[in-house]
Order: C-alpha cells, then structure tokens, then sequence
C-alpha cells in the first residue's frame, strides 16, 4: 500500500521554510499531495498557476531525491476533506514556534474528529528557515527589499516581477 500523504498551504509564495517542510515530508511517504488553498475573500499575489508552476518547480530536486510522486492540487473546502479526496494517511504540518504547535494540537483535535483515519504528523521547521513567513516575504518584496534568503531564486525573480507590475 502506497504511503500517502496531504500538505496544504497558500503557498502565496512558496518559500523555504515550505520547501524544507515539504522535503522532510516527501521522504516520508511514496507520494505528496500539495493543496493550494483557496480563500475566496483573500486576493493573493500569485494566480493559481503561477503558484502550482513554481511549487512544480521547487519540487523537482525533491522528486529526483526521494523517488517521491509529488502532485499539486487546489482546493476551497475544508483540509481533512482534500486529504481524504487525495487518497492521504497522514497531514503534514509545519511548526515554526509555540505558537504554531498550539493552533495547530487545535487544528489536529478538529481533525481528528471528522476524519480518525487522517493522522497529523508534526514537523518542526529546520532552524535556519523557522523564521520565514510567505506574509512577511511578500510585504519586503513588495517594498523593494532583498527576499533572497527566504526564498530560492525562481520565486524571488517572480516577486520581483510582481512587484514591478504594481509600480508600472
């Protein structure tokens, strides 16, 4: 039986707290299911296909590594439900601090509710990207500032691309 797993975010943009997130998961399973999040009353940055292209592409060095089948799918509703309709075992979940391990014992306890059969695994971010936030990336993006820590250098050219089509 395949071991599979769901990790969803919005991914608005992917960076490298996620890549590190989702590489330490696909070594995990045999395949990763990546949901894009859709928030009908969030107006996000990057377009549906602009996120999916460059999670595809951030995920490729995961692939060749692990042997992982990684897909990337989109969804509005509820987590445990994409997980479920992805075939998922488990979800992944990345914690950066206290703060993230509290919402997110919440989040599994919800969870595990509606869907016993879903596990939550817990991965803390590596220490190096734990103080990454997609919000934070894009507010110095947006303002000019050099995101090239935080993220790998095809998203920072796409940032950097967004932002100069807000100022023209």
């Amino acid at each position: 039986m395949k071991r599979i797993g769901f990790y969803s975010g919005s991914f608005d943009p992917i960076t490298n707290g996620h890549t590190d997130v989702l590489r330490r998961s696909a070594a995990l399973v045999d395949r990763l299911v990546i949901g894009i999040g859709i928030h009908p009353g969030k107006t996000p940055l990057f377009s549906t296909e602009e996120k999916t292209l460059l999670i595809e592409a951030e995920m490729k060095p995961v692939t060749a590594r692990y042997g992982t089948e990684i897909k990337v799918v989109t969804f509005a509703g509820l987590t445990v439900d994409a997980a479920r309709d992805a075939g998922a075992t488990m979800i992944f979940r990345g914690l950066r601090d206290g703060t993230d391990l509290d919402y997110e014992m919440q989040m599994s306890g919800m969870n595990s509710a509606m869907m016993p059969d879903v596990d939550t695994v817990f991965l803390p971010a590596s220490p190096d990207v734990r103080h990454i936030t997609a919000t934070l990336v894009r507010q110095i993006a947006m303002m000019g500032g050099t995101v090239s820590s935080f993220v790998s250098p095809a998203v920072e050219a796409a940032l950097k691309a967004k932002a100069a089509q807000r100022k023209a």
